[in-house]
């Protein structure tokens, strides 16, 4: 492959994620700047606030569809699409895959094979987000630069291949992200017009509820990647160095509890204590209330019995 058209099959991957799969090395770990370019622009929009201006509902705004779509990652893209933790109707999966996809965290498909891999591989020297590999900042976006990033293995992921819908809305993940941005910039100007004692308009809702609140979600969702193996407690012996941190499962609705997620990764709830907080669970067992999912996975009672023992040691250690 020439040069140019490395560029251009790079670029056609904005847009189309499989395109030119056959002539990209999947292996390689080098950043790769043509590829990268969205995700620095998206950043970059963010600085255009100096510039819009900010007004309560803007913020207002951009805290809700972080959260949002927050639960739609945590508790989709990862305890079901990655883990399969509970059931749902064909048509609710795919509500969520869109939701999760307009993160720009990429496609359900794409974040549950890497996932997979990560938790068999867990801060060994093939996984390519351990902050034991490659440091802080790699753990964090560097893995997120290079092809190997990129790339998804559709071997670990055979189970949700049979869903056409699924594969097209993680083939075309960047249209999601496009249309939900178009959308609010919409409503924005709409309430400029009908609504102006809002303050704001298409533009300024557009940069703090879209570019903004994106992301300051994916620094947060990364947060897991390289602060949970590196910053927190370890209650069980789980092979690998990760960690519960009550901040992160503030700030991620429950994923913070790591190393209880690493212990037992089938199951639906992370808190494995009714004192850890875990805001996805709370909102998975509501969803099983109305119906909505159902056959959660419950924390095994062998679990539950091993977790009252080693937080008793921890209380007592003579």
């Amino acid at each position: 492959m020439t040069r140019t058209q490395y560029w251009l099959t790079n670029i056609r991957r904005w847009f189309d994620s499989s395109a030119g799969s056959d002539h990209i090395d999947a292996t390689s770990r080098s950043f790769n700047v043509i590829r990268v370019i969205p995700f620095l622009a998206l950043h970059l929009a963010c600085l255009l606030a100096l510039f819009t201006g900010v007004s309560a509902f803007a913020v207002g705004f951009a805290i809700a569809f972080f959260l949002i779509r927050m639960f739609a990652i945590t508790g989709f893209y990862h305890r079901y699409f990655a883990h399969k933790t509970f059931k749902t109707s064909r048509a609710a999966q795919l509500v969520f895959a869109i939701m999760g996809a307009s993160a720009a965290q990429r496609g359900p498909l794409w974040w549950a094979a890497h996932h997979r891999h990560h938790h068999q591989y867990s801060d060994k020297e093939e996984d390519l987000h351990s902050p034991h590999q490659g440091g802080f900042w790699w753990a964090h976006a560097g893995w997120f630069t290079c092809d190997a990033g990129f790339s998804m293995d559709e071997r670990r992921v055979r189970d949700w291949l049979k869903f056409p819908e699924l594969t097209f809305v993680n083939r075309f993940d960047s249209l999601i992200p496009a249309a939900a941005a178009g959308l609010i910039y919409g409503f924005g100007e709409a309430l400029a017009a009908w609504a102006p004692g809002l303050g704001t308009d298409g533009f300024q809702l557009l940069i703090w509820g879209f570019f903004i609140s994106t992301v300051a979600l994916f620094h947060a969702t990364v947060s897991i990647n390289s602060l949970s193996h590196v910053w927190g407690k370890r209650r069980f012996d789980t092979g690998d160095d990760s960690r519960n941190n009550f901040w992160l499962a503030l700030l991620t609705l429950g994923e913070g509890w790591h190393n209880n997620h690493h212990r037992w990764p089938q199951s639906v709830r992370q808190g494995f204590r009714w004192y850890e907080i875990d805001v996805t669970w709370y909102g998975l067992w509501l969803m099983s209330k109305l119906g909505i999912i159902w056959d959660l996975n419950p924390i095994p009672r062998h679990i539950q019995e091993e977790t009252r023992t080693l937080d008793a040691q921890r209380r007592n250690p003579s």
